[in-house]
């Protein structure tokens, strides 16, 4: 019975610890990429679509507990509302768009939100690096791909290479939308994952105009991997709650702002 007994403790922890190890990277995934199709999320954490649907439930479940008991946020809801204001950065960021250009789309989930409001028959070649970007665009009309491929960085969907860099300055681009997880007044705009890097600055060295779409939770956020000074950016968009410090500065660095 003893025995019996451990056994049967043994096992449901290890099935909580996997649990709840996916579930966190379910968090990590959402709040780096934005809320992804169930399918896509599905395919990240190798498990079913069903499993994230309820792993989606328990976290909103959990967070409003939460919320009620200590009055910390819900999780989701919080990604939600980012999510709403990186949808409206995405659609005043297409906007910008003329006839005939030439236009980089980096990876990110607030460049992502470019995508569905892309105009069409506007002769635009785009080249990008990062799966999604080839799925959502490939049937397009009036728009001709540029894709560098190499390796696969499943995090992120986004792929590089040194010949990927080499085909990307190359390149000479109107445009570049550049994403960032954090932006620091003295020391410049960072990413998560170092393998970024090299891709980012070929596609600002290879653009005229290098546009920085972000919500402003990332101001004042710094993260490990550097990829250019804040002043090698012209213009940023981002959301109506940039504080006003922020606001100031980057009026003193003649960088066009859009608060949208």
């Amino acid at each position: 019975m003893e025995n019996g007994s451990i056994g049967n403790n043994k096992a449901p922890s290890k099935a909580a610890s996997r649990k709840g190890k996916r579930q966190q990277d379910l968090i990590n995934i959402i709040e780096t990429q934005g809320m992804l199709p169930v399918r896509s999320i599905a395919a990240m954490l190798n498990v079913s679509e069903m499993t994230v649907r309820r792993d989606l439930e328990k976290l909103r479940n959990d967070g409003g507990a939460a919320g009620e008991q200590s009055g910390q946020y819900n999780l989701l809801e919080a990604i939600e509302h980012s999510n709403h204001q990186k949808e409206e950065i995405g659609k005043y960021a297409a906007s910008l768009i003329e006839p005939n250009d030439v236009i980089i789309i980096d990876t990110g989930s607030t460049t992502a939100r470019i995508l569905p409001y892309l105009p069409e028959n506007m002769n635009l070649t785009i080249l990008s690096y990062n799966a999604n970007v080839l799925i959502e665009l490939r049937h397009k009309p009036g728009i001709q791909l540029l894709f560098c491929g190499g390796n696969y960085h499943l995090n992120t969907e986004m792929f590089e290479s040194e010949e990927g860099i080499a085909f990307i300055r190359r390149i000479r681009a109107n445009k570049a939308f550049l994403s960032a997880a954090g932006i620091h007044r003295e020391l410049g705009i960072t990413c998560a994952n170092t393998y970024e890097v090299a891709t980012k600055q070929a596609a600002i060295s290879s653009s005229s105009q290098k546009i920085l779409v972000s919500d402003s939770s990332k101001f004042g956020r710094l993260r490990s991997a550097y990829f250019c000074d804040l002043d090698e950016i012209d213009t940023i968009i981002t959301d109506h709650s940039l504080q006003k410090y922020w606001r100031d500065e980057l009026r003193q660095r003649n960088i066009e702002l859009h608060e949208v």
